[in-house]
């Protein structure tokens, strides 16, 4: 849209951004990025959908995006103590957005208690039994951020599922124990499941076991030396080889298994949970193909644009799904840092990068929250003048 053909013709404006980590909430940018177009031009007809990409901030954008609320549950932390944890239901109510780390993160670990042999994901699958007493009937889970390396088996144990050892007596809790895992019994799983859909959102693609697997590349952030990684990773292959044997389900090389400490697997082995790229999940979540299918401009942005920008980021996801609807639509995206190699997203689905900071300053006041918002309204105001 120029200048010559906007007369009587209000321009529709897409605002769909991730978080700008470190200073502004997706919420929060999408409010800058609609008063610096509304700056430039009053009547323009904005729509805000704040995003991401399954990873930190997923359940707050969805919310946010959704009308949703936030629902707070006590459960079990990865070392087996109380947590205050959170999920979200979204404005359909029948929808649950669950971050695993919530309930069983890494924020929940120092560097004097972190010790993958025995933290725990029983507090994710205490969030899943939460959801579902509240009758959802769609489920996603953002898996990342993790304390664990447990192979999603404390999730399976609060859903009902019992680990035993060559006696018959309850495996204790943790990645260590699953060399002595003898039994897997499954009769008292929450048959809830049965109804609900599960998605994984992910972008990670290590499969559980072995030298891309869960233990040897998450294991050492997690507090584990050589020889814990090798114990642990010998303990998930042992894991997955029952569970094939007594399940039926081959989980051990699947894309996506590793994730979480190989929470992915769980998930596979225990529901019906399909694995999917975590940015497609919120997009479809969020209803944004709907919300951009008349729309002449779209701002998008997040903290830093790169050339990986293009492998499952979110200003590659929201570009890809508007000129899908709206092809010839304009796509913007905002950015506190432009890195090297933008140039190929051009070819990609976004049509123009602009860097927010006005000049060189400090990282700490770039992140400062009023100063983020000034800068990202300014910039979206100037390209909206020169737009329009």
């Amino acid at each position: 849209m120029t200048a010559g053909d906007s007369a009587g013709k209000k321009p529709r404006v897409l605002i769909a951004p991730d978080s700008f980590k470190g200073s502004l909430t997706a919420k929060q940018a999408a409010d800058a990025i609609e008063a610096g177009v509304l700056k430039a031009v009053p009547d323009a007809r904005c729509v805000k959908v704040p995003m991401a990409d399954g990873g930190e901030g997923t359940v707050q954008s969805l919310v946010d995006a959704t009308n949703g609320i936030f629902i707070k549950v006590e459960v079990t932390g990865p070392l087996g103590t109380p947590v205050d944890a959170a999920y979200g239901l979204l404005g359909d109510g029948k929808t649950a957005v669950i971050e695993m780390a919530a309930a069983s993160g890494i924020q929940f670990i120092d560097e004097h208690t972190r010790n993958p042999y025995i933290t725990t994901t029983r507090g994710t699958g205490e969030l899943i039994v939460d959801a579902l007493n509240h009758g959802v009937g769609d489920i996603i889970v953002g898996l990342g951020g993790s304390a664990t390396n447990d192979g999603g088996s404390g999730m399976a144990r609060a859903l009902g599922v019992r680990f035993l050892d060559g006696q018959g007596d309850p495996l204790p809790e943790g990645g260590f124990a699953l060399k002595d895992l003898a039994a897997i019994n499954v009769s008292d799983l929450d048959p809830r499941l049965g109804g609900v859909s599960i998605t994984l959102a992910s972008d990670v693609t290590n499969p559980l076991t072995g030298a891309t697997g869960a233990s040897a590349v998450f294991g050492p952030q997690k507090g584990a030396t050589p020889e814990m990684v090798r114990q642990l990773d010998a303990g998930l292959k042992h894991y997955a080889e029952l569970i094939d044997r007594q399940l039926g389900r081959d989980v051990a090389d699947i894309p996506g298994a590793g994730a979480a400490g190989g929470l992915g697997a769980g998930f596979l082995a225990f529901t019906d949970a399909r694995m999917r790229s975590g940015v497609e999940t919120v997009v479809e979540a969020s209803g944004l193909k709907a919300k951009a299918c008349d729309v002449d401009y779209c701002f998008t942005g997040e903290g830093g644009i790169d050339f990986q920008t293009q492998y499952g980021k979110t200003p590659m996801g929201v570009a890809q799904a508007v000129k899908e609807v709206a092809p010839n639509s304009k796509v913007i995206a905002l950015a506190g840092n432009v890195g090297d190699r933008v140039e190929v997203l051009y070819g990609l689905g976004i049509d123009a990068i602009f860097g927010v900071l006005p000049g060189v300053c400090t990282l700490s006041e770039a992140l400062r929250e009023e100063t983020a918002k000034r800068n990202i309204s300014r910039t979206s105001e100037n390209v909206m003048r020169l737009l329009c």
